[in-house]
């Protein structure tokens, strides 16, 4: 297999994490999207939506957007499962990695940020209060979430599922724009689980082979 992707793409890292957890070797190619590489001609002809990740299978086949990957991975793959064997724990699963990718992240994502500075002309702080207002409105959202569930190591029970490989990347993330974790117990508690695991240190940005220094 192969994975296009970008060192700082969150929608990326949450792939790198399932292939990792489940032990799959795939060959790492880079797309710079910073640069715009993803929005040149030859990589059009490789994903139709022009976004990173993208996961060409063995035979040729290529598949988009993040969430659609990991599940035809996990279907594929099933062990370790990604998503609970039960319909009421999938749907819980689901719900919290869809709050992460649905509701915080499209808002945040380089090309909105982009938009916000290039074509709006908002300035850098300006740019960054939206970033940190609406990734801390969807973690304490996460967070509400994670306490009217049951307790467990990571988001959802004993072992890591869809929901931490969408948590991490988004803290990884809100890092960088220095966003307040602080009133997050649960949360932080999960991300910092998930970090002692080596699947997660090896997907993480700094690990990956285009990181920049």
């Amino acid at each position: 297999m192969k994975l296009y992707n970008y060192f700082r793409s969150s929608a990326s890292f949450r792939v790198r994490i399932a292939l990792a957890l489940k032990g799959l070797r795939y060959e790492y190619v880079p797309v710079h999207v910073a640069k715009g590489e993803h929005k040149q001609a030859g990589y059009a002809d490789i994903a139709a939506d022009q976004l990173v990740p993208a996961l060409e299978l063995d035979d040729g086949t290529r598949l988009s957007q993040s969430m659609a990957i990991i599940e035809y991975l996990d279907e594929t793959f099933p062990t370790p499962a990604l998503v609970p064997a039960d319909a009421l724990g999938r749907a819980r699963v689901r719900a919290l990695a869809q709050s992460i990718a649905c509701e915080i992240h499209p808002v945040n994502n380089l090309r909105v940020l982009k938009y916000l500075s290039k074509e709006l002309k908002v300035d850098e702080e300006a740019k960054n209060t939206w970033y940190r207002h609406w990734v801390r409105a969807g973690l304490e959202s996460f967070e509400r979430q994670l306490a009217q569930g049951s307790a467990g190591t990571y988001c959802f029970g004993d072992t890591p599922t869809l929901a931490d490989c969408c948590l991490v990347p988004q803290i990884f993330n809100g890092q960088r724009f220095n966003t307040n974790f602080s009133g997050l117990p649960r949360t932080m508690a999960a991300f910092e689980a998930c970090m002692a695991l080596p699947a997660f240190q090896q997907a993480q940005p700094s690990a990956c082979p285009d990181a920049e220094a």
